[in-house]
């Protein structure tokens, strides 16, 4: 594939089947989907992550899934990037959002990690923070629950209701980005 060519969808998540169902895995459900989607499985890479190569519309696309836990994500990442040779502006980063309400849909190109050890890990290991986010709001934790704690629970069964809905939707809004840019995906899909 040309240099610059090509995309790199990454999900977010830790893994294991542990850890399948927890809200922090979000990026790693809605990147599945989106290999469902392409009729492809996942396939082991030497940069310690899980990837598929196809199309999503017209876009050549490399969908990936770190096999390092969340906050050594951006070692597989980087070694993604370098292998496939992707800019960063063609990097897409598919996470869990705390200050989103559950089921809030949020894209956006740069800015900080908001505490998110997966983007601060990405943020060290490329060297920077300006890449593409998709943003999927798991909302904040009830009453004194730590953040940490709320993040590695599964969804529970009231959010278990709409998840498939807005995963869906989140792999439409990643879709949309890599086929008609981040200004008009933000406005259709941004909540």
């Amino acid at each position: 594939m040309p240099a610059g060519d090509v995309w790199l969808v990454v999900g977010l998540g830790n893994p294991g089947p542990g850890y399948a169902g927890n809200r922090h895995n979000v990026g790693f459900m809605v990147v599945d989907l989106l290999a469902g989607r392409m009729g492809a499985r996942f396939k082991a890479h030497k940069a310690r992550a899980d990837v598929v190569e196809g199309r999503l519309g017209d876009a050549r696309v490399v969908l990936a899934k770190p096999r390092t836990y969340m906050n050594e994500s951006g070692g597989p990442v980087a070694g993604l990037r370098d292998f496939f040779k992707v800019p960063l502006e063609r990097l897409v980063v598919v996470h869990d959002e705390l200050d989103l309400p559950y089921g809030g849909l949020r894209l956006k190109f740069g800015g900080g990690d908001n505490g998110h050890n997966g983007l601060k890990s990405l943020r060290r290991s490329l060297g920077s923070g300006e890449f593409n986010r998709v943003r999927f709001g798991i909302g904040r934790p009830p009453g004194r629950m730590d953040a940490a704690a709320f993040v590695l629970r599964d969804f529970g069964a009231a959010e278990r209701n709409d998840l498939e809905v807005n995963v869906d939707r989140t792999a439409d809004a990643v879709e949309a980005l890599v086929t008609d840019g981040l200004e008009r995906t933000q406005n259709t899909f941004n909540t």
